[in-house]
């Protein structure tokens, strides 16, 4: 009988399964629905329970990211023991004639940002659903396409989101010079499969907490429609940039809300003052007050 060890990782939404064998030696999976699971059997049964978010296989484990509906103390054992009895009556986990290590083509672009500092590699597949910012190599736990890139001399920091990664240089370099080189790396990385984000290792800071849907649900109405605002009108002109904004608080007495700038965004010469501006601007009028002040701070 297979025997599966629950371990908890820094992520308190997702559990790991282990096996003492390895599932899979030279592949990462990631399965967000059940329409996505043609390659795990296993995967497929495990999107039946209500709670079951994400599916992870990598190694000797399967990690299970799920909904807030349910605590991992009232239903962990459940999933261990279907994921045992599942492999005990011949269940696949991995179907190998749908999971064969085969390249796929992916396209990356390079586009300049307003931060002179700071290019934005686009690809034509998403990397990631949770953004991650590393600004030095001791940071990449969670991205270990990001520790890759840091063993380049020229790069600074590194920002992942989406379907994009944004590289800040230091000025030894120029990007005419190193543009191709990094482009090209970020190509073959994921083609060959490789793992771009870990979500299992993604340590929920206090501003990671503040993405989550309990910590919205729990702000008074004014915080939730700038959260709105900001989601709608704001972020996806940041994005296009190759950064993002974060709400991180709203002060009801002095009217002033905080942002906080990420990737591209961070410590650029114009963004600064260009996004106060504009954001405040556009709070005063959504909001009706006048008296509404924005303060951004870099990520």
């Amino acid at each position: 009988m297979q025997k599966v060890t629950i371990r908890e990782t820094q992520n308190p939404s997702i559990l790991k399964f282990e096996f003492q064998d390895f599932i899979t030696k030279n592949q990462n999976f990631e399965f967000k629905n059940i329409d996505e699971t043609a390659a795990s059997p296993l995967a497929k049964q495990l999107f039946f329970l209500p709670f079951v978010k994400t599916v992870y296989i990598s190694g000797n484990f399967i990690a299970i990211e799920k909904f807030s509906i349910v605590e991992w103390s009232e239903v962990k054992e459940l999933v261990a023991e279907q994921i045992e009895t599942f492999v005990d009556k011949g269940g696949k986990i991995l179907n190998i004639e749908e999971s064969e290590n085969k390249k796929v083509p992916v396209t990356v672009y390079s586009e300049t940002t307003p931060n002179p500092s700071v290019m934005k590699f686009v690809a034509s597949k998403m990397l990631t659903k949770t953004a991650v910012e590393c600004k030095n190599i001791d940071e990449t736990a969670a991205s270990p396409l990001a520790k890759e890139l840091f063993k380049f001399p020229f790069v600074k920091e590194v920002f992942i989101d989406e379907n994009y990664v944004s590289i800040s240089k230091y000025e030894i370099a120029d990007w005419m010079e190193i543009t191709q080189e990094i482009r090209s790396f970020i190509k073959i990385y994921i083609e060959e499969g490789k793992t771009v984000i870990d979500e299992t290792q993604i340590v929920k800071t206090a501003n990671h907490e503040k993405q989550q849907e309990a910590y919205f649900d729990k702000l008074d109405a004014t915080s939730q429609q700038i959260i709105n605002i900001l989601e709608e009108y704001v972020k996806p002109a940041v994005q296009s940039d190759g950064g993002n904004i974060a709400f991180q608080s709203y002060d009801e007495k002095e009217k002033r809300v905080k942002v906080i700038l990420q990737g591209a965004c961070s410590g650029c010469p114009s963004s600064t003052f260009t996004l106060k501006s504009g954001i405040e601007n556009m709070l005063k009028e959504m909001l009706h007050d006048q008296e509404i002040k924005v303060e951004a701070v870099n990520g």
